[in-house]
């Protein structure tokens, strides 16, 4: 732990795994699949992996990418909307 990224894709990992627990344990139809977590949690590799390489900018851009992705797909916001 010794980058920012490091920090930063922990702890958007950590709340893929506090998102997948609450989705899996509610009785509420979701709409999201277990290949969505596992796109996140690549990007969120990838992102690690370039920052921890010096590519600063890059990461940076992985990092909006996978953002992204969790927002627009994952939704952990449900009020979001998707166009």
């Amino acid at each position: 732990m010794k980058t920012p990224f490091d920090f930063i894709t922990l702890a958007i990992f950590a709340g893929l795994i506090v998102l997948f627990l609450q989705r899996s344990v509610s009785e509420a139809e979701a709409d999201d699949h277990l290949w969505q977590y596992l796109v996140a949690a690549v990007g969120c590799a990838a992102t690690n992996y370039v920052g921890n390489q010096g590519y600063g900018p890059a990461a940076a851009l992985l990092l909006i990418a996978t953002l992204g992705f969790i927002i627009y797909v994952l939704r952990p916001i449900k009020n979001f909307p998707r166009r």
